[in-house]
């Protein structure tokens, strides 16, 4: 399927986007890397044609990259959800920056959004979850059944891929059967008075989720 920009263009406008300004450790924000945001996109939108035309969630959107990359991928309308404003005015001065006019945000606590928005009122939904530290463990899981209960057509999610097997059987129990389109090579840099390493490697599967229709 056929994508309305070319990935080098989609590649070279994300690594312009402006990122997170002072991340928050409490909210682990790390950014998706430009390379894997327009390569993970523009695969979705030419192999399963996920993007254009549809309206499309993003959980969890910070600064924007998947938002604003599925927007230029021609998505219907893209709507971004993050509970930091900080995140959210730097998404809407990328988006300005842009002239993107598919595209809004919301400021909301993902985990409540079931509570706040129809449910299955998307056609695709992204996201990029927290992976989960000691203190905020599970939150991916939980972002991931968020998006099951948002999504009316496809998930894709990311996720460690050391629980890939969890994962899988989230999806079973569930009954959103997922497939991992990708193995991603995350290169994390040191931005955390704890982190030790000036960066590190982390390999992340790229999953893709089918919501049954709903009657």
């Amino acid at each position: 399927m056929a994508a309305c920009i070319k990935l080098r263009k989609l590649e070279h406008i994300l690594e312009m986007i402006d990122d997170f300004g002072y991340p928050k450790i409490n909210l682990e924000q790390y950014s998706t890397p430009s390379h894997i945001a327009a390569q993970a996109l523009y695969s979705i939108q030419t192999k399963f044609g996920d993007m254009q035309g549809k309206d499309v969630l993003d959980l969890g959107c910070g600064p924007g990259i998947l938002s604003i990359g599925a927007a230029l991928l021609g998505a219907k309308h893209v709507l971004g959800v993050d509970i930091d404003s900080n995140a959210l005015e730097i998404f809407e001065c990328n988006c300005e920056g842009i002239e993107l006019d598919n595209i809004s945000s919301l400021e909301a606590d993902v985990l409540k959004l079931p509570e706040n928005l129809p449910k299955h009122s998307f056609d695709t939904v992204i996201l990029n979850p927290p992976f989960g530290t000691k203190q905020n463990n599970g939150i991916d899981v939980a972002f991931l059944k968020v998006a099951t209960e948002m999504s009316r057509g496809a998930i894709y999610s990311m996720h460690k891929t050391t629980t890939r097997q969890y994962i899988k059987k989230k999806g079973k129990e569930w009954k959103v059967p997922g497939l991992v389109l990708a193995q991603l090579r995350f290169n994390l840099p040191k931005i955390y008075h704890f982190h030790r390493a000036e960066s590190k490697d982390i390999a992340v599967d790229l999953w893709r989720f089918e919501v049954p229709k709903q009657d």
